[in-house]
Formats: C-alpha cells, sequence, structure tokens
C-alpha cells in the first residue's frame, strides 16, 4: 500500500497559548517519529488550497464569516472557554480541512492508496454552528460532504476512535442517512455526548462508550459492534478521526490503551476496508496530548495503513 502524509507548516504556527494541551508540539513529536518508518510507500506532500463551498455546505455561511471575523491580528481570542485563536489560526484551519479534501482527491485519482492527516487545529467537536473542544471546522465532516457532493458518494463511514465523542461529527449528520458515524469514548465524560441510545434518524449513528479504566482487552472487545456495522453498511470510502487519547498515558482521559492498540485497530479497519470499499481511507488527526505516546501511538497506526 502507498500511503500520503499530508501536514502543513500552519499547524505548528496556530497558537493555543502556554500550557495548552492541544499545542504545536504535536506536529513535529508525530512526523518524528514517521520519519523512522523507512518504507518507500511512505509519500508525503504539503496541502493545496480547497474550495470554500464544502465549509458552507457542512456548517454554513453565517458560520464561516463569524469564524473569519474571530481570528484576531495579534494576541489570543476564546471562541469558547478552551479553543483559542491566534494570528495565524486562520491559516491552519483552512489547511486542515484542505488536508482531507487533497487527501481524498489523491486517493480517488488513484494517486496512493490511502493517508493520513497530520494537521491541527482538530476538528470533531465544532458543530454545524458552534465551534468548542479546541476545534474551529469539522474536518472530517467536510471531507464526508466533500465526498457526497464531489464524487456523489452514497454511503460514507466516519469512524472516530478518539477518546471523547465527536459531538460535532454527530450533529452534522444525524439526519443524514448516507453518512454512518461511529464513535467509541469515554463515557460519561466531556463533552457530555455519546450515549448509545443516541442513534441518527437512519439508525446512522453507533455510539460505543467506555468506562473509565477500560482495558485493551474491553476495548477491542466492544469493537465487535463496530465491524459488525460497518461490514453491514459496505461504505465506498472511511473516514477516520484518528485521535489517540485513549492511550493510558494520555493526560485528558482514562482509557487504557497501549501504543500497539493502534496497529492493531488499524489493521482490522483495513480488512474491513479491503472488502467493501477498495481500501479507500484516509484518517486524520484529532487528539492526543502526551507526546511521546501520540508519537508510539500514529507511528504504529501509519505502519498498518502501509501493510496489504
Amino acid at each position: 500500500m502507498t500511503t500520503c502524509i499530508f501536514t502543513s507548516d500552519s499547524s505548528v504556527q496556530h497558537d493555543t497559548g502556554p500550557g495548552h494541551p492541544e499545542c504545536p508540539g504535536r506536529i513535529p513529536s508525530i512526523i518524528n517519529g514517521l520519519k523512522k518508518i523507512p518504507s518507500k510507500n511512505l509519500i508525503w506532500k504539503k496541502i493545496s488550497s480547497f474550495d470554500e463551498k464544502y465549509i458552507k455546505l457542512t456548517h454554513s455561511e453565517k458560520y464561516l464569516k463569524k469564524i473569519n471575523q474571530s481570528f484576531p491580528i495579534e494576541g489570543l481570542t476564546f471562541l469558547d472557554g478552551d479553543t483559542i485563536v491566534s494570528k495565524y489560526s486562520k491559516k491552519a484551519a483552512y489547511d486542515a480541512v484542505s488536508s482531507i479534501i487533497n487527501a481524498i482527491d489523491g486517493i480517488m485519482n488513484k494517486e496512493f492508496d490511502n493517508a493520513f492527516c497530520i494537521i491541527r487545529p482538530p476538528g470533531h467537536h465544532a458543530e454545524k454552528e458552534q465551534a468548542m473542544g479546541f476545534c474551529i471546522f469539522n474536518n472530517v465532516a467536510v471531507g464526508a460532504t466533500y465526498l457526497l457532493e464531489k464524487y456523489k458518494l452514497n454511503k460514507v463511514a466516519i469512524l472516530d476512535f478518539d477518546v471523547h465523542h465527536g459531538n460535532g461529527t454527530q450533529d452534522i449528520f444525524y439526519n443524514e442517512k448516507k453518512v454512518l458515524y461511529i464513535s467509541s469514548h469515554q463515557f460519561p465524560f466531556y463533552p457530555g455526548t455519546g450515549s448509545a441510545d443516541e442513534t441518527g434518524k437512519y439508525n446512522n449513528i453507533l455510539n460505543i462508550p467506555l468506562k473509565a479504566g477500560t482495558s485493551s482487552k474491553e476495548f477491542f472487545d466492544s469493537y465487535k459492534k463496530v465491524y459488525d456495522k460497518l461490514n453491514e453498511f459496505k461504505p465506498e470510502f472511511i473516514l477516520l478521526s484518528a485521535g489517540f487519547d485513549a492511550h493510558k498515558n494520555d493526560p485528558l482521559a482514562n482509557i487504557n490503551l497501549e501504543s500497539k492498540d493502534y496497529y492493531t485497530l488499524t489493521r482490522e479497519i483495513m480488512k474491513i476496508a479491503k472488502l467493501v470499499c477498495g481500501n479507500k481511507i484516509v484518517s486524520i488527526l484529532e487528539g492526543g496530548y502526551n507526546l511521546e505516546a501520540i508519537q508510539e501511538s500514529a507511528k504504529y497506526h501509519v505502519e498498518a495503513l502501509l501493510e496489504i
């Protein structure tokens, strides 16, 4: 398999202020780990532009205007209690969206087999009309909208294994039968959504709530439902909200995955992708706040993406 890595200098320039867990150092930590992978099938690309209409189709024109007016010339601006933007955040936010669109185009044009977008800010907490939880635009949701609108797909799956529930992604696609959203997450926990009875208008939402202290075995046992749902839905494309904060060493949560579990998880997803959608997978970074853990976990994730 050929795996393309998309990243941007703007992701590091997005300043969230001193002591913020969603810090610029997350990006070089992951990149330094991936550079240790001795594979000619690992491709690196810079992010190029995209059509902003896909943000407007996912969020709204009103929201886009509001966000564009929020970026400061100097200093920091709080969009909510923990979502902070600064001088270079606008380019970072747009590049994050662009990365998933560029990745989708590359796969659909057969330039590479799959992709991993190493970007920030993350996206899965951003609701249709609200920035929150470190997230400005819902990157993965814009990617799904792009697949529906540009490529006219009828079945897109988003699998979110970040330790926090992707309330924004669920909010955007709750009534969209063409999108299956699956999330595993610590519960009850931030942001308070993600109970098992939140199933979507068309039974297109599957939430896997996990209790604090969940072990690797318990995690993978719970994923039998996930694999069954993916096989039943038969998506034409799979998008991954790749948060690595379910790691046992992550400071913001209490799930006890090991770094290598992300290899196992990715391999299982790839087995399904091979059967249902011709290996079409784009993964995009969400959470993960211990720099050593995120480096190891992301490296295992990409090593799995590289395998047949």
